[in-house]
């Protein structure tokens, strides 16, 4: 498990996503929501600065709004047209940027999850995001 504790349908939910969404503050305080690939390694989250496209001109924007205020929060979430399917996590903590040679295990776990990172390993940084608390619903709690 996890997280211990969250309900196991939660944990699940954390570890099977394809794609999550990251929240932050922008330089003027604004809320972002990015969407990201990540992996669970122990009781972290890690995100890395893949090969996909950027913005030009300089560093990614996340960085440089995770350098101003290293706090985030990662939602997965799962929606249905049946309204009783509904599920959402999310995961508030502080982010720390690590530079990829420095986190092997976090760049394994992301090549086991994505075939893209096989083939093409992400440069980095790489986010490591420590929880300090979940939040999670669902509509049927049965």
């Amino acid at each position: 498990m996890v997280f211990d504790s969250i309900p196991a349908w939660a944990n699940e939910m954390l570890a099977s996503a394809r794609v999550a969404r990251l929240g932050l503050l922008d330089t003027d305080d604004r809320p972002r929501v990015l969407p990201v690939t990540f992996a669970l390694v122990g009781g972290a989250i890690y995100s890395a600065i893949d090969h996909k496209p950027k913005r030009p001109g300089g560093e990614p924007a996340r960085l440089k709004y995770l350098r101003r205020r290293p706090v985030a929060a990662l939602t997965v979430d799962h929606y249905d047209d049946d309204w009783t399917a509904l599920a959402w996590v999310q995961v508030l903590g502080r982010v720390e940027i690590l530079a990829a040679e420095h986190t092997p295990v976090a760049l394994e776990a992301l090549a086991a999850k994505y075939s893209q990172y096989r083939a093409d390993p992400p440069p980095g940084p790489v986010l490591k995001l420590a929880p300090e608390r979940t939040l999670w619903w669902r509509a049927d709690e049965s």
